[in-house]
């Protein structure tokens, strides 16, 4: 199967490739020698790069932010990741993002790892990071928009913390 990469991959792809039916956004690529550290695995700084190559679209997606000039300043308040199995040069792999929970101006998103063979995916790295909102200037919390937060709850499953 063809898999294209660096772009939004449709939800049936998704589930023809393994990713499990919990995650409605993924994007496909292919590890590059100059992610991997000294022993020939991914590094781990690696990782976080390609959570913020998924997270970007995502948001977008998601109608969180258009990125122009008046949109809010997204803030990565906390990320926590888990590294559950190595990753080598050249392998294809699908990154996932969603959101699993919000409040008025911040969510928590979700991001995974999917190792992919012959259509079959194996998660090997997983994240969660809490994002907040703030104005342009940084003065102040905004609340998520209306459109977003629709989309948490529909797409995504998302539930809404008090």
């Amino acid at each position: 199967m063809d898999i294209p990469y660096l772009t939004p991959l449709p939800v049936d792809m998704l589930r023809r490739l393994g990713i499990p039916s919990d995650w409605n956004f993924g994007l496909a690529d292919r590890v590059r020698f100059s992610e991997l550290d000294a022993l020939g695995h991914v590094n781990n700084a690696a990782y976080l790069s390609w959570f913020e190559n998924v997270r970007l679209p995502y948001l977008a997606q998601a109608r969180v932010t258009d990125y122009g000039p008046s949109a809010p300043r997204l803030v990565i308040a906390e990320l926590g990741v888990r590294y559950l199995k190595e990753m080598l040069r050249g392998e294809v792999y699908v990154l996932t993002a969603r959101t699993a929970s919000y409040r008025n101006s911040s969510f928590q998103t979700d991001y995974a790892v999917f190792r992919i063979t012959d259509s079959t995916a194996e998660l090997t790295c997983s994240s969660r990071a809490a994002i907040v909102l703030r104005s342009r200037d940084g003065t102040g919390k905004l609340p998520i928009p209306d459109a977003a937060i629709a989309h948490f709850t529909r797409v995504d499953g998302a539930t809404k913390e008090t």
